[in-house]
């Protein structure tokens, strides 16, 4: 085959994906807006907020791991247009996705005191609680705007959440300002005010959503007058069997990550907000490749749907080649601009906290070269895990992601993270090891698993032929 033949696909591929990446941002950028403006304040302001969505990175991780299982379901039941299908999965997913909401609020609501027995800085724990609660508490409609956005992708409908996150934005950002600042009239609440914009935005976010394909007609049919809790046992299991394991595999990376916010924790305040910008930086960068990763994952179902493996394998190579690009274009700019774009998140004109920042400042520069080496690996594994969510297979790439991040990537976090040692890039340096290890595993399991796909349709066609 030549380039063109993957080439080909970009345009497609890119309309189907830049809606679902813009979406994803908008998750990324409620964190950002709050990071830039919460560092304003103070460097144990911005160690609080790490610390406290520290937290809020494991629930999520789960609660969109486990949304996923709707998306190729979806997908499957729209190519062959099974109506009957496609509002099974989507009550049944609706339904899961708001227990599971309730479910890890209350659960890291009563948690949170773990954070007193974690060595962590005293101020910024005092800190991150009362910011914990209300943020907690968002993963309710955040949750329930992943079922419905997980519909929406599937229906290749990708635009819509995206308007929803594009909105939810624009309140968080005037909220904050009001609330964290004490503008016009409005207390003056700090690291608090960013919850609560955090809270409304999601709220309205996903009220957003579920009007807008309330009134389209191509998802009215499906969304329109359901029975919510007369429930569809069957689609239930599977969605549960999928979903389990999706939100495993997401919840394995995610919570790397979170240990590096808490090994950071122990090197204190200052190696804590570092980490906290190099990590808001490069999950900006990871919600690109997630876009793809959704792509795939529409694309692979609907393929799958039609059981047409041959062209199942060839447009994914095309998506596999997008991200191998767009992660080169984000790895070169981190390594260009690893020093200017941490200055970003701090107030170096601010002379009380002035050394603090300064060191802030030449972590994060060090840590966003670790971050540009492994643009291209995390871009490779989160879209081959797209492309194989698609094609349902989940048991296999749940085992494989955990190798990759817990028995090969936190060993090496946590011995080179030592004090000692390299300290925050020894941390990250164990993130690299991770995400490459992951990437050529995930790679394998999608190459072999296709192949045999195609031989066995072409081993039955013969037979019939025959």
């Amino acid at each position: 085959m030549n380039l063109s033949q993957y080439t080909s696909e970009f345009k497609y591929n890119w309309k189907l994906a830049a809606p679902v990446m813009l979406g994803m941002l908008g998750h990324t950028f409620v964190s950002f807006i709050d990071n830039i403006m919460v560092g304003q304040i103070g460097t144990a302001e911005l160690a609080a907020v790490s610390l406290g969505n520290s937290f809020m990175f494991i629930a999520m991780s789960i609660g969109i791991g486990f949304s996923t299982a709707i998306t190729p379901l979806i997908a499957e039941a729209d190519s062959s247009d099974n109506l009957k299908q496609a509002r099974g999965a989507y009550k049944s997913g609706l339904f899961l996705c708001t227990t599971l909401g309730i479910v890890l609020f209350l659960a890291i609501y009563f948690l949170k005191p773990i954070m007193y027995l974690m060595k962590q800085p005293k101020e910024v724990v005092e800190l991150a609680i009362p910011y914990l609660d209300l943020v907690a508490f968002s993963l309710i409609p955040l949750v329930i705007f992943q079922a419905i956005k997980q519909f929406s992708d599937g229906m290749s409908m990708t635009k819509y959440p995206m308007y929803a996150t594009l909105l939810a934005n624009i309140i968080n950002i005037i909220l904050n300002y009001l609330l964290i600042f004490g503008k016009f009239g409005f207390p003056e609440m700090g690291i608090v005010g960013a919850a609560y914009g955090t809270l409304a935005s999601r709220i309205i976010m996903v009220v957003y959503l579920w009007l807008l394909l309330r009134y389209k007609k191509r998802s009215a049919r499906i969304v329109k007058d359901i029975k919510f809790f007369v429930l569809d046992t069957l689609m239930i299991k599977r969605i549960i069997n999928l979903g389990a394991l999706s939100a495993m595999q997401m919840f394995f990376e995610v919570a790397i990550f979170t240990a590096a916010i808490w090994l950071s924790g122990l090197l204190g305040k200052n190696p804590q907000a570092a980490n906290q910008i190099a990590l808001n930086l490069s999950s900006m960068t990871f919600m690109v490749a997630m876009g793809l990763s959704v792509a795939s994952m529409i694309r692979v179902g609907n393929q799958k749907g039609l059981r047409n493996y041959k062209e199942l394998r060839r447009i994914t190579f095309s998506i596999f080649l997008l991200g191998i690009f767009l992660a080169t274009f984000f790895a070169l700019l981190f390594f260009v601009f690893h020093k200017s774009l941490p200055t970003i998140y701090l107030d170096l004109k601010d002379v009380t906290n002035y050394a603090d920042n300064i060191e802030v400042l030449s972590i994060a520069s060090n840590l966003l070269l670790a971050a540009a080496f492994f643009q291209i690996s995390d871009s490779i594994q989160v879209v081959v895990l797209g492309a194989l969510r698609g094609l349902q297979d989940v048991k296999i790439p749940t085992l494989l992601t955990f190798i990759s991040y817990w028995l090969i990537g936190f060993p090496v976090s946590y011995y080179l993270g030592k004090d000692e040692m390299y300290g925050s890039f020894g941390i990250w340096l164990g993130l690299l090891a991770g995400l490459t290890t992951a990437s050529i595993l995930l790679f394998i399991r999608f190459n072999l698993l296709t192949l045999k796909l195609i031989k066995e349709k072409e081993n039955t066609s013969h037979e019939i032929t025959n």
